[in-house]
């Protein structure tokens, strides 16, 4: 099982509101999840993010590998050195 940290989408059309999780490469974007690892609100000025960072760091620590976008939204909140894991 390739777990992934990603967005999940959220919100009304033209107002994006996503959900960090942690879920199974394999499931739709908006369908099963893991668990629910933080917010992302991109329609405030400046951009609102929450993680659960011992929740995130657990995930990490067991394998899963974060998006490229989560990746540089935990770089962004001075989530370590690096959001990879070092494989």
């Amino acid at each position: 099982m390739a777990v992934k940290i990603r967005l999940a989408r959220h919100g009304a059309k033209k107002k994006p509101f996503y959900r960090i999780v942690v879920a199974d490469s394999r499931y739709p974007r908006e369908g099963r999840f893991l668990e629910n690892v933080g917010t992302y609100n991109p329609m405030v000025d400046p951009a609102q993010v929450t993680l659960k960072t011992d929740r995130i760091t657990y995930w990490m620590e067991k394998g899963a590998i974060p998006t490229d976008t989560v990746n540089s939204l935990l770089k962004k909140e001075g989530f370590g050195k690096s959001a990879a894991p070092s494989a």
